[in-house]
């Protein structure tokens, strides 16, 4: 037996043992294989080179402003001061902790085609046809006859789902963003509907509120976007009425008590509808969870929630499995008070 033949087999067999498989590269698509390309990333804003630093004025203001409101809601599970790096900053929507686009195994060519062709199959609000994409501040970008990102392909199942459930699309709405990061969905639900009169966007963290002050006026929302700073989030629930909640991938990464001030703040404002996706779910996925196994669906129970839907991000078992970042859809509702 040859050297490489005998190789082979040693790796045939020792490879299985920790968790790899030798595979003929032959037998690859090229999506399968790792790719050197450095992506192209479109020119930065000169003024954004100039306002997203880290000594900025407004974020230094912001950050003395959160410390000082303390309480449950600013103690970190996840996003602790160096979560987001300061190169982060300037490439916000790029490979960054708060869209995860390339680093999953289902985040490929393969996969992002597949999750646009189900979009598009299901996309009822013909978002799609309204909205684009321009890689701007990092975003990764997939070409499948037309450019698309997590950003956007998210945004519209999430909306689709909402007007599934509550007919946003056909009724003036007031949303409310809790854990609204960079204001993607913002951006995605004023650009996209008439019908979402208010939008408003919160966050217990100081660079988020910053970078959504920051996009949003990039993207020229106006006055029907609101971002209010943690501190100011009591008095701005008092002046405007709410008809709807969303909280998206952010109460997983949050503490049990931080969840729970903010489900107390919904119910003191008579917030009736919200809705939540969870980074993770129980086995029979009827429970939300934190990343760290904590159930917080009780959390929601215990002040008067009540679950009246929840579906797959994908209905389909195959996109499920298959498409980028499977996830599933909550809505929650609570009685009048």
């Amino acid at each position: 037996m040859g050297v490489r033949s005998l190789t082979r087999r040693l790796l045939e067999e020792l490879l299985p043992r920790v968790g790899y498989q030798l595979v003929p590269e032959t037998l690859l698509y090229d999506w399968q294989k790792p790719s050197k390309a450095v992506p192209s990333v479109p020119p930065l804003p000169s003024a954004a080179r100039e306002y997203l630093t880290p000594d900025h004025p407004r974020l230094r203001e912001l950050r003395r402003a959160y410390a000082t409101f303390g309480g449950p809601v600013t103690q970190a599970a996840v996003w602790t001061d160096d979560h987001l790096k300061p190169e982060h900053l300037q490439y916000f929507r790029g490979e960054t902790g708060y869209v995860w686009q390339t680093r999953e195994r289902n985040q490929n060519e393969m996969g992002y085609s597949l999750t646009y062709h189900y979009t598009r199959s299901c996309d009822q609000l013909k978002l799609l046809d309204r909205l684009d994409e321009d890689g701007a501040f990092g975003a990764h970008v997939f070409n499948v006859g037309r450019t698309i990102s997590r950003d956007l392909l998210d945004s519209v199942l999430e909306l689709n789902f909402l007007d599934r459930q509550l007919g946003i699309g056909g009724k003036e709405t007031v949303m409310l963003d809790i854990g609204a990061g960079y204001g993607r969905l913002a951006h995605r639900a004023v650009m996209g509907l008439h019908s979402v009169a208010c939008y408003i966007c919160m966050d217990a963290i100081a660079a988020s509120t910053f970078l959504c002050e920051y996009y949003t006026r990039y993207r020229e929302l106006g006055d029907r976007v609101r971002v209010v700073p943690l501190h100011e989030s009591e008095g701005a629930l008092e002046s405007q009425r709410v008809d709807l909640a969303v909280n998206i991938h952010s109460w997983s990464e949050c503490k049990l008590g931080a969840i729970d001030w903010w489900v107390a703040l919904l119910r003191r404002h008579g917030v009736r509808q919200l809705m939540v996706v969870p980074n993770r779910v129980s086995a029979d996925e009827t429970r939300m969870l934190t990343n760290l196994a904590e159930d917080f669906s009780a959390v929601l129970e215990s002040h008067g929630y009540t679950l009246v839907a929840r579906e797959r991000k994908y209905t389909d078992p195959l996109a499920q499995k298959y498409a980028v970042s499977p996830a599933v859809y909550f809505l929650w509702s609570a009685r009048p008070d």
